[in-house]
């Protein structure tokens, strides 16, 4: 199963990257710089699949005490930040020629680095705590309290009316080959962060169980 799924990730990706290289065409105001739009919105969506996981995992472990949903929560706190950087770096660098500046304190932006924060410290406390118990209640308050930004980095447009821009009406807005070129690298990217939180979450289970070495990583 997962064998597939990379392939078709694989696949979905090849064409999402030419089609922001040579099909979609460059924005008539922001020229060729508006390309790594496709990225960041695709990044963004996929941290907010990550940080989802983290959260669900972690409220699913106070409430079950289940060890799969502490590692579903280790999963995608990881996967998550992994792509919450990409996006905290892909927006300075969109914004710099547009906005002129490589950083403003915009609600929407500000929260995603308040986010990031978070989970960063989620990871922290994975490391810092031996006590296995106390490690798996503490880090799932932190998550929770993570996963309660999401909604406030989601609304932040609406809510403040910060300088960064709303994607509502984007359809109507772009021509075919962009709307085309934004949702098959949407897909390429999440379909990437789901195999990778599958994978991390089998590593963790193998870990938890302490067969990983024994048995090797799944593949099927």
């Amino acid at each position: 199963m997962i064998r597939l799924w990379t392939f078709g990730v694989v696949i979905v990706a090849m064409a999402s990257g030419y089609c922001i290289l040579y099909v979609a065409p460059p924005e008539a105001m922001q020229g060729y710089v508006q390309k790594i739009f496709y990225i960041h919105i695709s990044s963004a969506l996929s941290m907010y699949v990550g940080f989802l996981s983290a959260g669900v995992g972690s409220l699913l472990y106070l409430l079950r005490r289940a060890e799969w949903a502490d590692a579903l929560a280790v999963a995608g706190a990881e996967v998550g930040v992994v792509f919450c950087t990409i996006v905290l770096t892909t927006g300075p660098i969109w914004a710099r020629p547009i906005w002129g500046v490589w950083w403003t304190w915009d609600p929407r932006l500000t929260s995603t680095l308040f986010c990031w924060l978070i989970f960063v410290s989620y990871i922290l406390v994975r490391h810092a705590l031996e006590n296995p118990e106390r490690r798996r209640l503490v880090s799932a308050a932190v998550a929770i309290i993570g996963l309660l930004d999401i909604p406030i980095i989601h609304f932040a447009v609406k809510l403040w009316r910060g300088a960064h821009p709303s994607v509502k009406g984007t359809k109507d807005a772009m021509p075919m080959e962009m709307y085309t070129t934004l949702y098959l690298t949407m897909t390429a990217v999440i379909g990437l962060a789901t195999l990778l939180i599958r994978l991390r979450y089998l590593i963790e289970r193998r870990r938890e169980t302490g067969n990983f070495l024994q048995e090797g990583m799944p593949y099927a």
